[in-house]
């Protein structure tokens, strides 16, 4: 295992064996914990074709110190020069690397969440399929912060009414690149709001803000996990738009407020590290 370390929000960046070749994570560790914690898989966003572990930096700092948790940041394939399936393939091999090494980490395997924002949205939701079709890892939950979530963009809203910051034409030159081939565009790893089989997926935040074309999908997703019956939470907040979102307070505070409920409320931080 290659690594090296950084100093700010107390993190350690490493690389670990991925699908197509060295995978890179960043750690966030909360600065005062001394107990066994949760693990946190985080996905940055940038439409599939950008973005970067810096991308993820404010809500994967403020997620480690707020839940407690260890934030694992993914540095996942962007597309067009490794499209679909490329990132959730490196999605899932995160999620292993982390059940399998959390115990090594100060960790509890059986505390895994993951959450993103954007196209990061789109893995975690992916993962949690793949998780559940692959009998593994088992995740606890999921927070989805502006996801998207669906290739057709059939449930897209209207951008000039929205005020959006975010265009039809911006996410169909994203779709464009990440999935070359349009029978991808239904596949429900690519398209979670396009699978069927929503039950049995871990219990479910989905954030999403007022100014944003996506909104509406996201929100569809939500009501498809609910009629399956996984417990689902719905916020929108007003007035932000989506390039706002992953790094507005409030967002964070929820997302850090609902992964404490799922992941601490069931087992209390009673588990001393020698650290």
């Amino acid at each position: 295992m290659q690594t090296s370390t950084s100093t700010t929000h107390l993190q350690h960046d490493l690389s670990i064996a991925g699908p197509a070749g060295r995978l890179a994570l960043r750690l966030y560790r909360p600065s005062r914990a001394r107990v066994v914690l949760p693990v946190v898989l985080y996905f940055h966003g940038g439409g599939f074709v950008g973005g970067s572990l810096d991308d993820a930096d404010t809500p994967a700092a403020f997620i480690a110190e707020q839940t407690p948790a260890l934030v694992v940041a993914v540095d996942y394939a962007l597309a067009p020069a490794r499209p679909f399936p490329a990132a959730p393939e490196d999605a899932h091999a995160a999620a292993l690397w982390a059940a399998v090494h959390a115990a090594d980490l100060g960790c509890d395997p059986e505390r895994l969440a993951v959450a993103g924002d954007d196209a990061g949205g789109n893995l975690a939701a992916a993962l949690t399929l793949i998780a559940r079709d692959r009998n593994g890892p088992a995740i606890a939950a999921q927070a989805l912060v502006g996801p998207m979530l669906d290739p057709s963009m059939t449930r897209l809203g209207d951008g000039a009414r929205l005020n959006s910051d975010l265009s039809a034409a911006t996410c169909a030159d994203c779709y464009r690149q990440y999935l070359p081939q349009s029978r991808l565009r239904l596949h429900p790893y690519a398209s979670p709001l396009a699978s069927v089989r929503q039950a049995g997926l871990p219990p479910a935040l989905i954030v999403t803000a007022e100014c944003d074309v996506l909104h509406n999908e996201a929100e569809k997703y939500a009501a498809a996990l609910i009629a399956a019956g996984v417990p689902t939470q719905v916020v929108r907040f007003a007035g932000i738009n989506h390039a706002t979102l992953a790094h507005h307070r409030p967002a964070l505070a929820e997302i850090a407020h609902f992964l404490r409920r799922r992941l601490w409320d069931a087992e209390a931080p009673a588990h001393p590290l020698n650290l």
